[in-house]
């Protein structure tokens, strides 16, 4: 699939020969720092969803695990399907129980776009001016407004009720389904969304973690206009990247390719930077941003299904006790999740 996505998106990559040959180099080993802090931030956001379940998950395979899993999503036509089964797997061998993998993983998108929204809108107040002009308050403000939104279903239960109530009651009366007893259902997903309540210390770490993956993203796009010996355009650079990473989040190409490369070059033009340098610098971007991670990711999939295949890892609790969500049981051999109990058997 990587070999698919190589030679169906070729014409991307040609006529940046030209560009190479003009490169400042030494840029590239710190954009190559940046974009791996952006992982280690990342990895950091689903450290903190599932500590705050209970459970201490093993940061060096942690991050292996988010490598191989952008991996997945950059190459397969339905990447993000992929890389959310492989996701769950990893989160059940690193001691998760089903609950709280999905919910962690749940929690991990929400988390993402929230602290996209929140880069994205802050770029919108450095350039009000021509923000305005490119139509893009509302829409911006639109998405911050929707993800905070969603976000906050996971901390207050009275608005998760309403709108679980209103979703499931619309969803029958337009296809009939789902089918069966309406408040059991109703009970069942807000018992889920709600298996691990965060405190707003919890909240705040994870939007610490993720706004700084998407920084530490944009440093990396930032130092290829040095790389080609242009300068930043300031003004708009944060906007322009929040909107293109925004596109991004559309599934439309694996790992967003295309979208986010024209979404950030048509906005940075926009606001007045030269075309030529705008796109080499985006494309160079990508070439460490999509294509470097695709290689770096592909490789320690292929470590970690060994590490599987030799018996590291199974899909079993780790040697500790998990102990999920402010209710757990102080019963070892019982996992609780906020009024969900499991066995849970500890493995030697």
């Amino acid at each position: 699939m990587a070999l698919w996505v190589l030679t169906s998106h070729r014409d991307e990559l040609s006529g940046l020969s030209k560009v190479f040959q003009h490169l400042n180099w030494w840029w590239f080993p710190p954009a190559i720092v940046a974009e791996m802090a952006s992982f280690v931030c990342f990895a950091g956001v689903q450290y903190e969803l599932l500590k705050s379940g209970g459970l201490d998950v093993p940061r060096g395979p942690l991050l292996k695990m988010t490598f191989a899993s952008q991996a997945l999503t950059n190459s397969l036509p339905a990447g993000g399907a992929a890389s959310a089964v492989y996701g769950f797997r990893w989160f059940r061998r690193f001691g998760a129980d089903d609950t709280l993998a999905a919910w962690s993983l749940a929690g991990t998108l929400v988390a993402s776009i929230v602290s996209l929204s929140l880069v994205a809108t802050a770029g919108l107040a450095l350039a009000t001016g021509e923000g305005a002009s490119l139509d893009l308050i509302p829409v911006i403000l639109g998405a911050f407004v929707m993800t905070v939104a969603v976000g906050a279903l996971f901390v207050y239960e009275r608005p998760l009720v309403i709108v679980v109530t209103w979703a499931i009651r619309a969803s029958r009366s337009i296809v009939g389904r789902p089918r069966g007893d309406v408040e059991a259902q109703i009970q069942r997903i807000v018992r889920w969304v709600t298996s691990v309540r965060l405190g707003w210390r919890q909240i705040t770490n994870v939007l610490l973690w993720g706004t700084a993956n998407w920084l530490f993203d944009c440093a990396c796009f930032a130092m290829m206009f040095l790389a080609i010996d242009s300068s930043i355009p300031w003004t708009g650079l944060l906007l322009a990247y929040g909107a293109g990473q925004l596109a991004a989040t559309l599934p439309i190409t694996p790992g967003g390719l295309g979208a986010v490369e024209g979404s950030i070059t048509i906005a940075l033009v926009a606001f007045g930077g030269p075309r030529v340098t705008t796109v080499d610098a985006v494309l160079i971007y990508r070439i460490i941003s999509f294509w470097l991670v695709l290689v770096v990711g592909w490789v320690l999939c292929g470590e970690l299904a060994l590490q599987v295949r030799r018996g590291r890892w199974s899909l079993h609790p780790l040697t500790a006790h998990v102990e999920a969500g402010p209710d757990a049981d102080p019963d070892p051999g019982t996992l609780s999740i906020k009024g969900l109990e499991t066995s849970s058997e500890v493995s030697t």
